[in-house]
């Protein structure tokens, strides 16, 4: 009797933002939605990616240890006041309701065209589920609204560690009951699968080339030998099973 095929890894666990989700075009509807509404002008899409570019720094202290740990919500929050203060949208101007609706563009993103189906292909042999820098709220009700299939949701918040504090990664493999060699992150980000590869994860690329818009210069290809370097998480799910075969 042959041997049943061998899967590679246990779980696909994901980089959400990004990855597996449009953040872009999300927050830049959110924020030329609430300009409207407060009857200012703003470059939308480029208040999205500075509001975006702070994201890493803002999670730098706590990975270091100088600010106990808060989620995202909270450093999205002193972001866009940040941000608005910096683009000229006039906080004073805009309702606590409406700003709380605007901070939570981050619970609200839609998916890639594959990563609806792509997951549910998965979905059938693998474990799945988010490694991101969300907390459980966000992914939860993120997953709720683009339709997201997952097993588990695993958020920094239950961890509490940003990646790319190899915590992140461990505490999920932990969590899982795996070792981390039975665990592959899928990422549009090479150096989240270089942190994750340290550890001992598996890897798994997927380019999203348009994440950062058109003129976006990083990440529009793998840069090293990634265990699978797939087109979409649809060519994912296809490689992993064929590997199975």
């Amino acid at each position: 009797m042959a041997a049943a095929p061998q899967r590679i890894v246990d779980a696909v666990l994901f980089d959400t933002f990004g990855t597996v989700v449009d953040w872009r075009s999300g927050v830049t509807d959110a924020v030329a939605a609430i300009a409207s509404r407060c009857g200012v002008e703003v470059d939308a899409a480029e208040f999205a990616l500075r509001w975006r570019a702070r994201y890493q720094p803002s999670m730098e202290p706590i990975r270091n240890g100088t600010r106990e740990f808060v989620n995202l919500d909270e450093l999205h929050r002193e972001n866009l006041i940040a941000t608005a203060e910096e683009m000229g949208l006039p906080v004073d101007r805009i309702e606590p309701a409406d700003l709380e609706w605007l901070n939570r563009a981050w619970h609200r993103l839609d998916g890639w065209p594959d990563s609806v189906p792509g997951l549910a292909e998965l979905k059938r042999h693998f474990i799945i589920g988010p490694l991101s820098n969300g907390h459980v709220a966000l992914l939860t009700n993120m997953a709720k609204h683009a339709g997201l299939l997952w097993d588990v949701i695993i958020g920094s918040d239950v961890i509490r560690a940003y990646k790319p504090d190899p915590n992140a990664y461990l505490g999920a493999a932990r969590l899982l009951d795996l070792p981390p060699n039975r665990v592959m992150l899928c990422a549009a980000h090479n150096s989240d699968l270089a942190a994750a590869r340290s550890v001992g994860f598996r890897t798994a690329f997927v380019a999203r080339p348009q994440e950062y818009g058109p003129t976006q210069q990083t990440d529009l290809h793998a840069t090293d030998a990634w265990d699978v370097i797939a087109r979409d998480i649809r060519d994912l799910a296809t490689q992993l099973r064929d590997h199975a075969t």
